[in-house]
């Protein structure tokens, strides 16, 4: 079996480090937040290239909190991509406004920038691109727009820890960035965990109060918060993982470039595209489909597991009628959802496994 990720692999070549961490956590007894939380945010901002990291409980909680934290509330629009996993969308609905989506481009998958003009009306208060599956949007082009119309950028990046745009991280760009640090992304945590990073030194002290009940300090509560604080065991961790980062990054994308070797003359699928000035940390190795169903079967019965980012795009979502899209709204999100095919990818799979999926892939050529 070659499985689509092998998170007891990664534990495997870690264990040591990571066993000493959760330990030294459970000795101090700090539990929630702390010295790791606090030591974790200082490396993660260092490495994104950002003057503050705030670590919170999840991906979706650092979503709402950045739109929060630039003002987006009830009555307002926020402009974003249908093909992308629902919490990007549901963090927008939780601040009481209303998502607009805006399709995709057909090589990269993420947000068009030739569509947002048209998309900002007297109500848009913010743009939140997601950089899919570990690569990042156009920026210079989105942030153009932006500025001609005074909105904030907040970035999804919580499948893309590590990627760059022209040089510049992921997360660095906008006002601010998103991160999720669930157990199957490129820095995963053993369990939940999520980080906003920014520049903005009002953002920042912003989100710590709103991570932490509103309160700049205890019990004395400035602003209606929450409780979406980062636990210590997972700060520890992620502290470790963090080291071994850039060296995982690099076996992803050399996985990544063998593959599209391979299959660069497939008549099955087509690789994906890494544009020239963006450094791609495949967080997902996603595969463009003639006929996907079969080649997944096909894939499946000689042991090969393989996933689908994202089969619904947002807008058809039964949880989200009320925005009143329809299909056919979001012809490039559509078809993407019908065609991609995610294959196996993590650090610590071997050059032959690679070999093997796409040799599997290439025997069911035939296949559509």
């Amino acid at each position: 079996m070659i499985p689509l990720l092998d998170l007891k692999a990664q534990y495997a070549s870690i264990k040591d480090e990571v066993d000493a961490a959760v330990l030294r956590v459970l000795a101090s007894a700090q539990y929630v937040l702390g010295d790791e939380v606090a030591a974790f945010e200082e490396e993660f901002a260092d490495y994104c290239g950002a003057r503050h990291a705030i670590a919170v409980n999840t991906g979706t909680s650092a979503l709402h909190l950045a739109l929060l934290a630039a003002g987006i509330g009830p009555g307002d629009e926020v402009i974003t991509v249908p093909f992308t996993f629902v919490a990007t969308v549901s963090a927008i609905c939780y601040t009481g406004a209303r998502p607009v989506f805006v399709d995709v481009e057909p090589v990269t998958l993420t947000m068009d920038p030739t569509q947002l003009e048209a998309a900002i009306t007297s109500r848009t208060k913010a743009i939140v691109p997601v950089h899919l599956y570990g690569q990042m949007a156009e920026m210079d082009d989105i942030m153009a727009v932006a500025s001609r119309h005074g909105l904030p950028v907040i970035e999804d990046a919580c499948q893309a820890h590590g990627a760059e745009h022209r040089h510049r991280r992921a997360g660095s760009i906008g006002i601010s960035g998103c991160f999720s640090f669930y157990p199957g992304k490129n820095l995963g945590a053993c369990g939940e965990g999520g980080a906003v990073v920014t520049s903005d030194d009002a953002h920042a002290r912003t989100i710590r109060m709103l991570r932490d009940w509103g309160q700049q300090q205890r019990y004395h509560h400035l602003l209606k918060g929450f409780n979406y604080r980062m636990d210590g065991i997972q700060g520890a961790i992620l502290r470790v993982k963090l080291r071994y980062l850039e060296a995982w990054t690099a076996a992803r994308r050399a996985h990544a470039a063998r593959y599209s070797a391979l299959l660069a003359h497939s008549a099955a699928v087509k690789p994906p595209m890494e544009v020239a000035h963006r450094r791609h940390v495949y967080h997902v190795y996603a595969v463009k489909c003639r006929d996907r169903e079969e080649i997944r079967s096909a894939l499946q019965a000689e042991g090969i597991q393989s996933g689908l980012h994202y089969p619904i795009p947002v807008h058809l979502q039964e949880a989200h009628a009320d925005l009143g899209y329809r299909a056919g709204d979001f012809p490039v999100s559509e078809a993407a959802a019908r065609s991609m095919l995610s294959l196996p990818i993590y650090p610590e799979m071997s050059a032959r496994d690679v070999e093997q999926v796409a040799a599997a892939l290439e025997q069911d050529a035939y296949v559509g």
